[in-house]
Order: C-alpha cells, then sequence, then structure tokens
C-alpha cells in the first residue's frame, strides 16, 4: 500500500524525477484554469448564462457569501485567496472517483504548502488592513506577556491546517484499503459517494478555517476602534 503519492515518480524531466503529488497537482491546475477560460470565454451582458456559467456564479456567490458572513464586510482579495484555495481542494478530492488518480491532497507536502500559504496570507492581508505597525500591535495584546504565546499560536495554525487536511484525507485511504479487502465489489460505490461529500467538506473547513484566520488578523481590535469612535 503506498500511503503518499510522493513515493510514486511519474516519469523524468530534464533529468528530475517528478513523483505524483506534482503530476497530479499539475492536472488539477490545468483543469481549473481550462474551465475557467471555456466558461468565462463569452462572458459578456448580451450573452445568456449557460449553466456551466450559472454553476460558477452560484459557487462564487456561495464563497463570498460565507466570506461576508464571517469578516462582516465585502474582500474581494479575500475572495480570490479563499475561493482558489477552495476550488484547489475540492477538485483534488473530486478526481478521486477517477480511476488511478492520486489526490494530491493525500500529500503531507501539499497540505504543508497550502498551510502556509494561510501563514503568509494572515500577516499580508492584516498589514494592508491595519498597517504594520497596527497588526505588529496584535502580537502584544493584550499584553506584552503574552507576545511569545500569541507567535506560538500563529504558527500552531499552520500546523493544525495541514495536519487536519491531511489526516482525514489518509484517514479515508486507509478504511477504503480495508473495506476493499472485506468485500471488494460492494463498497467501491459506497467509498466513491463518502469520498466525494467527505472531499467537499474538507474543502469547505480549510476555506473557513483560512477566512477566520484572516479576518481575525484584519479586524481592528476592540481598544483600536474605541480610539476611532471616541
Amino acid at each position: 500500500m503506498t500511503l503518499t503519492p510522493d513515493q510514486i515518480i511519474m516519469f523524468e524531466l530534464w533529468g528530475m524525477p517528478l513523483n505524483a503529488t506534482i503530476f497530479y497537482t499539475w492536472i488539477v491546475m490545468a483543469l481549473l484554469t481550462i474551465a475557467s477560460l471555456l466558461i468565462t470565454r463569452k462572458l459578456r451582458p448580451d450573452v445568456p448564462p449557460n449553466r456551466w456559467r450559472t454553476t460558477l456564479e452560484v459557487i462564487v456567490q456561495g464563497i463570498q457569501s460565507q466570506i461576508e458572513e464571517i469578516s462582516r464586510r465585502p474582500s474581494r482579495r479575500l475572495l480570490y485567496f479563499v475561493g482558489t484555495l477552495f476550488l484547489f481542494v475540492a477538485m483534488s478530492n473530486l478526481l478521486l472517483v477517477v480511476p488511478g488518480f492520486e489526490p494530491p491532497t493525500s500529500s503531507l507536502s501539499t497540505t504543508t504548502a497550502l498551510a502556509i500559504s494561510v501563514l503568509i496570507a494572515v500577516p499580508m492581508f492584516g498589514v494592508n488592513s491595519r498597517g504594520l505597525g497596527g497588526y505588529l500591535k496584535t502580537y502584544l495584546e493584550p499584553s506584552v506577556i503574552m507576545l511569545p504565546f500569541n507567535i506560538i499560536s500563529e504558527f500552531s495554525r499552520g500546523i493544525s491546517l495541514a495536519i487536519r487536511l491531511y489526516g482525514n484525507i489518509m484517514s479515508g485511504a486507509v478504511i477504503a484499503v480495508i473495506l476493499l479487502g472485506v468485500a471488494p465489489f460492494f463498497f467501491p460505490v459506497v467509498l466513491d459517494v463518502l469520498g466525494l461529500l467527505t472531499g467537499m467538506i474538507q474543502a469547505y473547513i480549510f476555506a473557513i478555517l483560512a477566512t477566520v484566520y484572516i479576518s481575525t488578523a484584519t479586524t481592528p481590535s476592540p481598544s483600536t476602534q474605541t480610539q476611532k469612535d471616541s
């Protein structure tokens, strides 16, 4: 049993071995890019939307409404970032139904990279919203004593994101192997349905947690808000 697609070497490119994680990540990226180009190629007011465009608009509006509900304000930049995370994780997990496909999210390197992107995005959004001094001040709240704990908390968020996503995908793979050994003709259909459901839930949870972390960094602290009101 192969626990991670990192162990599968697909081919060599210019003498460099490319494993399944990189290969299938490129496939997911290509599919998302091609699909977006095809769906939006006639994005004009005089052209009536087809069902694919309507589906995409529903997805985008759903993500946007969730972001606004959490952050309490519209943020198009946050929509671009969180929406990309959601679509990548969701597409990776949806392709589990394709025989032979190894989701890149079942690799700890991929989930760690996604978590690092969130860790980098949090201070970037925070500095853009509060300014450098205002964001750094949040590490001293509610007192200077909390500085090391706030720093540890910041990094623990990224670790928890990576482990949570990787653990859920891998646990599903392990359970699938066990059930297939028990009843190989009945469980595949059930596992495909459960895999799709679990994959969408994990994409949703990951996007929501990223939104919460970024919204926390960009929301004015109570003391700052009191000073503005006064």
